[in-house]
């Protein structure tokens, strides 16, 4: 398939602009052909059009409907074959073994909303009927649903360039719900983007879809995203990335005269409570695994762990003697682009140059041509950590800071100051977590997310999953952008009273023909009312 760099607008390409922009294979430089063409304010406002007008087809789609052009989605992805895989090696500088895997599970998770959409309980159908004779006053009939929100504004992350991308988990969880999207691909994979766009384009057509249900849209720069979210149409947006884009986003929708949703995943400093038992009985076994998760895809995950906490003691001594020894031994590793290896270089000098904080390893030695960085590990006290907020902020990549506690109520107050996280991880035995209860229970208001034993790179895709935490993690704490409950985000409730049966929705008439699961008169339940 022969990329072309143009709008994909429903049906139809479009390159009405005279901008471009081309992108670039991180380890050598190499411009990558073709030229991708800036979306224009005219484009962008046709695609809002063309999202709006298929909005009210697609919320009279049946889950069954919803679930075959999910189906139809993945297959399509899959005939894309080795190209999409050559292309985002290409674009981003990800190995093919990872971009393997992470197609299957951009594929999973379009197949797991479609059972979800199939299924059709996700609705959560709730029915009250009529008591016309109850006293003192008659009691209406009252039901209610979840009604799709009209055209959502996805966002391409740079980091997961296929299953935070075009057809990733935001993309088919508002398809699932009923939504149109328009997508704003992410400039660092354009032509990865574009061979998604076109697969989705051709899973609407071959399921008979509107093929306005889906447009994608390029841009280099901030106004293409800022378009769509400032758009009068646009009902909800979803994006993953920097707490400085993320917030602009919100802040335009909140400037907005009719202001949206905007579901932002921005960043993380994932904290790690290193409790005494654990280190006492397995303090090398720990460090293992925390130098593989920081350096795991050269540290550019959401959900890398940036901050260690320890009691002082021979336990954490053992444990930052393992790390320093394979931190050397660690090679380094290409970045996604050139922009995110500047900030990393940058926050690792910020944090050298902060007294009191010392660099304890750092890995093999990189080579900057090919956009490489390496692993660096830090340390500091408990004291210079609470003096120095600026170390409570991401450093995007495979960096991490050990911070030595002089007792359990240091490390209580740690966790206390700590703003919103994706994640929290603890290493503890049974016993430390009865004694260190109260640590935990603070955790539990800080993040979406508590790891046992664990750590919190490589998030599992499942019904039960939380991938959100309270701000600045997200805007939202309440809502996930992993598994099924991602669809939440793109729905509203609707209620309907003293409506006649043949005029109500399916999943609200007396007769339950989808087979779903309502809950009717307080009893959840599968039978006709």
């Amino acid at each position: 398939m022969e990329l072309h760099g143009k709008q994909l607008l429903g049906a139809d390409t479009s390159t009405e602009g005279s901008q471009t922009f081309t992108a670039t294979n991180p380890a050598s430089g190499e411009s990558l052909q073709p030229e991708f063409h800036e979306a224009t304010d005219a484009e962008i406002d046709r695609a809002m059009h063309l999202s709006y007008g298929a909005f009210t087809p697609m919320a009279r789609t049946t889950g069954a409907q919803r679930s075959a052009l999910l189906e139809a989605v993945a297959d399509s992805i899959m005939a894309l074959g080795d190209v999409l895989l050559q292309r985002a090696n290409a674009e981003t500088g990800l190995p093919l073994a990872r971009l393997t895997g992470e197609r299957g599970r951009t594929v999973n998770q379009a197949k797991m909303f479609a059972r979800l959409a199939k299924d059709g309980s996700w609705v959560d159908a709730r029915i009250d009927r009529a008591q016309p004779d109850r006293q003192p006053l008659p009691k209406p009939d009252v039901r209610r649903m979840l009604y799709p929100l009209g055209p959502v504004a996805v966002f391409g992350a740079s980091n997961f360039p296929l299953a935070f991308s075009v057809a990733g988990g935001d993309t088919v969880s508002a398809l699932a719900a009923g939504c149109p999207v328009v997508v704003k691909a992410h400039p660092a994979h354009p032509g990865t983007s574009e061979l998604v766009g076109r697969a989705i384009g051709e899973a609407l057509q071959q399921t008979g879809l509107p093929r306005d249900a889906f447009c994608l849209v390029q841009g280099a720069g901030n106004a293409v995203g800022l378009g769509l979210v400032r758009h009068p149409l646009t009902r909800a947006v979803a994006f993953t990335g920097s707490l400085t884009a993320g917030r602009a986003l919100f802040d335009a929708s909140a400037g907005r005269e009719v202001p949206i949703p905007v579901h932002a995943e921005m960043g993380s400093i994932n904290p790690v409570f290193l409790l005494p038992g654990a280190l006492a009985e397995r303090a090398d076994k720990i460090a293992e695994a925390y130098l593989e998760s920081v350096t795991l895809g050269v540290g550019q995950f959401c959900t890398n762990p940036g901050v260690v906490v320890g009691l002082a003691g021979d336990g954490l001594d053992h444990f930052q003697e393992a790390v320093a020894k394979q931190a050397a031994q660690a090679a380094p590793g290409t970045m996604l682009h050139a922009g995110i290896r500047r900030g990393f270089e940058s926050g690792v000098e910020r944090f050298t140059s902060i007294s009191g904080v010392k660099v304890l390893a750092t890995g093999g030695t990189a080579d900057s041509a090919k956009n490489e960085v390496g692993a660096v590990i830090f340390a500091t006290d408990d004291l210079t950590f609470v003096a120095h907020p600026e170390l409570s902020e991401e450093l995007f990549g495979p960096a991490s800071l050990i911070v030595r506690c002089t007792s359990p109520e240091k490390m209580a107050q740690i966790a206390t100051r700590l703003s919103g996280h994706l994640t929290a991880t603890l290493h503890g035995t049974a016993r430390d977590l009865r004694d260190y209860r109260g640590l935990i229970e603070v955790l539990q208001r800080k993040v979406g997310r508590i790891v046992l034993g664990g750590f919190p790179t490589g998030v599992e895709v499942c019904e039960s999953m939380h991938h959100g935490g309270p701000y600045p993690a997200t805007t939202d704490s309440r809502f996930t952008s992993v598994g099924t409950a991602a669809i939440l985000r793109f729905a509203r409730p609707v209620c309907y009273q003293n409506f006649p049966d043949d005029a109500l929705p399916e999943p609200l008439r007396d007769k339950n023909t989808y087979g779903i699961w309502r809950r009717v008169d307080g009893q959840l339940t599968r039978d006709d009312c």
